[in-house]
């Protein structure tokens, strides 16, 4: 697959295509992850090269036929492209949207461009990357270059690795040298496209398809507004743990997950902030990925193989009453309340809700990493699968699994007022709330029997 950083290459007209008899020749730029015009790496070089672009988006069908007709990712992701290619329009050209394969989409786009070069981002995901590997054999069979770009992360796949050329497994090592990179070599430079806007291809595609046309309808789950300003950062150490401040995090998470912010944007305006506290956190999102990248059995598999003995429980039940935020311990409730009727859940809350499937449970970590998947607006494969592993214990720098997160002490600590729980469980008082599923003591007595088990 070419990760070609010269946009010379972008020039060259391959060798003459199979079975094309189209004469308009374009370079295509495939709008994946990254969903802006604004210091858009791939697009920025798809625009330098010496054909018209045409900028495309392709509702994948691989991936939208599992998701619920309601998902509010699908819907989030039309808003964005509609503005898109408004301000495509604007200029004079339009963004031409898919629905299908994006085989089928490329096939397609074929019979009316002689398609040079095919141009997108990089992704690192599982499913990314098998698609991929598809799409690099499809194009040169059919003589039409494929050419990638980094620009979701700073630091990519190999980029920060130890000196021996080994992946860090552990995030604070990791972290010293990803901010040492930064400091050294670093380049945050945007990458402009208004000086070569008019290489967009002057045409018209007509309307994208609807939500309803591809068989969903608008969700209830809103994408909110992201914040990294300066006050915002510098007071995230202080708020980002209490899950009741209703602007103690930057809403970041899901804008990141869709490329409708540029993450050089994000780290040039943190990096004079003395408190990198929220800059670490996007170390951390990085940190997971090239560990899914380097270890992608890591999916379905535990990262320390010995935790795959572990005997779950499993109980269907149990599984059910935590989903709907009903185990009868408020704080696990309310996360999961929230998560259910937003797409959001706050990230302490998070940890405790995972922990508690896992070790109060005794709940397998994939049947958590599923439903999170399924609701997250900001699902990442690789964040998700990375916490859900900490938080069972048998993923990359976990917890130690004799650490169980007491539910109870948790709200003394992070919800002392019950502001937030009283907000998603709001009968926590009222003698109507659900009596706990599990008594704590004995969950936590069984859990560490089993683990014993399983890790001697």
């Amino acid at each position: 697959m070419s990760s070609a950083n010269n946009p010379d290459l972008l020039s060259e007209s391959p060798s003459p295509q199979n079975g094309n008899n189209a004469t308009v020749q374009v370079n295509v730029f495939w709008f994946r992850r990254d969903l802006r015009l604004y210091d858009n790496h791939g697009l920025s070089k798809a625009l330098r090269g010496s054909f018209p672009v045409v900028p495309i988006f392709i509702f994948d069908r691989n991936i939208l036929d599992s998701c619920a007709r309601d998902d509010g990712r699908v819907s989030f992701i039309h808003q964005q492209l509609t503005k898109i290619k408004q301000e495509l329009q604007s200029w004079g050209s339009d963004l031409k949207v898919f629905y299908g394969t994006p085989i089928e989409a490329l096939d397609q786009l074929r019979q009316n461009f002689s398609v040079q070069h095919l141009i997108s981002n990089r992704d690192y995901e599982p499913y990314a990357l098998d698609r991929d590997k598809a799409i690099m054999a499809h194009c040169q069979n059919q003589n039409i270059g494929f050419h990638q770009f980094k620009d979701q992360v700073i630091f990519e796949t190999n980029e920060i690795v130890k000196d021996d050329g080994k992946p860090y497994v552990v995030y604070t090592p990791y972290s010293k040298k990803w901010l040492a990179q930064l400091q050294n070599n670093g380049s945050l430079k945007a990458y402009d496209i208004e000086p070569y806007k008019d290489k967009l291809l002057c045409t018209s595609f007509g309307p994208m398809p609807s939500l309803a046309q591809m068989g969903f309808i608008s969700s209830d789950h809103k994408v909110l507004p992201y914040d990294y300003s300066q006050s915002m950062a510098q007071s995230y150490a202080a708020k980002r743990n209490f899950p009741g401040q209703t602007k103690g995090t930057s809403k970041l998470s899901p804008h990141l997950r869709f490329g409708t912010v540029s993450i050089r944007q994000i780290v040039t305006a943190l990096r004079p902030i003395k408190d990198i506290t929220l800059l670490k956190e996007l170390i951390w999102r990085e940190f997971f990925m090239q560990i899914l990248w380097h270890f992608p059995h890591t999916v379905t598999q535990s990262f320390k193989p010995q935790y795959d003995r572990i005997q779950w429980r499993n109980d269907p039940e149990e599984f059910e009453a935590w989903k709907n935020g009903q185990t009868g311990y408020p704080l696990v409730d309310a996360g999961m309340r929230e998560l259910n009727r937003t797409g959001y859940m706050h990230n302490r809350v998070r940890m405790l809700v995972a922990s508690f499937l896992c070790k109060h449970l005794l709940i397998d970590w994939r049947w958590g990493e599923a439903y999170f998947a399924e609701k997250l607006l900001d699902y990442e494969c690789s964040s998700n699968v990375g916490n859900w592993q900490w938080a069972a214990g048998s993923g990359v720098d976990a917890a130690p699994y004799f650490r169980i997160f007491n539910p109870m002490t948790q709200v003394d600590k992070f919800d002392k007022q019950k502001t937030y729980i009283k907000k998603w469980v709001p009968e926590c008082d009222l003698p109507r709330y659900v009596k706990p599923i599990v008594d704590h003591k004995m969950a936590r007595e069984r859990c560490l029997e089993t683990y014993k088990t399983a890790l001697n």
